[in-house]
């Protein structure tokens, strides 16, 4: 028997609840690779699975977790072996699929990733979905012809898990980073990780009349969506790209089509949950060798899988700084 974070839900009030349960091996869902899980951490996803569900579970009871690191501890797959390090993020996990809030997780081998030598469990989830998708959301941007030399960057969301690791490769890539934030209070922390300049979420969070501002920005790593996202289209530079990972503002995006006809700006979408195992790789790797581990050992919160309840409800919030990591054998 090991401990799980076990989410209920009451047919008859549709409420769920969650707890700390003890489960074994039996109860796991269907898969070729059994994972003895080290760590986990908190997203937005988890925030829902953990409380109201938000349409992502199916099915209950459900273990939820989008991301996990640990060691395999059995293996039917010849890709894998016991002990071998692994980290999984997307493919459904911890939402449709059982996930890594518990000590132990049974997955297909298809959606692992070997862990790279520089990253233990603890820094891949210091790392998690945010970090992972922050990576994507920048090769995206320098795929599309982004260089240091062609200006300022400008990460939306900046104190939040995927901003923090975006601002904090970005700096380490000697790019020039304006961090946009609506908490006054995270400034110094968002200087500390490598921005350059300061924006208040407030100066940026409206749309306006005018389709086109001053070209501010080389490109963009936007976390938020909505109002926001509108708006930095419209002072993006001639060319330049913006890497779309979120939606805390909302899914909704009130803009004309004008940044695209006149300046050529683009919009990219990045997907963290379907990405091929090759972009996964790329990531992971790039991770191993861009991100200053200095600066992802700031961004920390340690918890372990007691204070997920309240850490799920603060998540949604929009309470939790940087990046949770769970000590699930704690």
């Amino acid at each position: 028997m090991f401990n799980a974070l076990v989410v209920e839900k009451d047919e008859a009030s549709g409420k769920t609840s969650a707890g700390v349960k003890q489960i074994g091996l039996d109860d796991l869902p269907e898969g070729d690779v059994t994972v003895a899980v080290e760590y986990s951490t908190v997203n937005y996803k988890d925030g829902l699975c953990i409380g109201p569900g938000g349409g992502l579970v199916r099915t209950y009871p459900h273990v939820p977790g989008i991301d996990f690191a640990g060691k395999v501890e059995s293996s039917d797959h010849e890709s894998y072996a016991p002990g071998d390090r692994v980290v999984l993020t997307g493919w459904r996990v911890g939402e449709v699929h059982w996930g890594g809030y518990a000590q132990k997780a049974r997955v297909k081998a298809d959606w692992l990733v070997p862990l790279p030598e520089a990253i233990d469990c603890r820094a891949a989830m210091a790392i998690g979905t945010a970090g992972f998708t922050a990576m994507l959301a920048i090769n995206a941007l320098e795929d599309h012809g982004l260089s240091p030399d062609q200006g300022p960057v400008l990460v939306t969301g900046a104190a939040g898990g995927v901003g923090s690791v975006a601002t904090a490769i970005l700096s380490k890539l000697g790019y020039e980073v304006a961090a946009v934030t609506g908490r006054p209070e995270t400034e110094s922390y968002l200087r500390d990780l490598g921005a350059t300049q300061i924006v208040a979420r407030e100066d940026i969070n409206e749309t306006v009349k005018r389709p086109l501002e001053a070209e501010s920005w080389a490109g963009c790593v936007d976390a938020v969506g909505g109002a926001m996202l509108a708006r930095v289209l419209g002072q993006m530079k001639y060319g330049a790209s913006v890497s779309a990972v979120g939606l805390a503002g909302g899914a909704g995006l009130p803009a004309t089509v004008i940044p695209f006809l006149l300046r050529g700006v683009n919009l990219l979408g990045s997907d963290s949950v379907m990405q091929p195992y090759d972009y996964r790789v790329r990531a992971w790797q790039r991770l191993a060798d861009d991100l200053p581990m200095d600066k992802l050992e700031a961004m920390i919160q340690p918890a372990s899988l007691s204070d997920l309840p309240g850490l799920g409800a603060d998540i949604l919030k929009g309470q939790v700084k940087g990046r949770v990591v769970v000590d699930v054998n704690a």
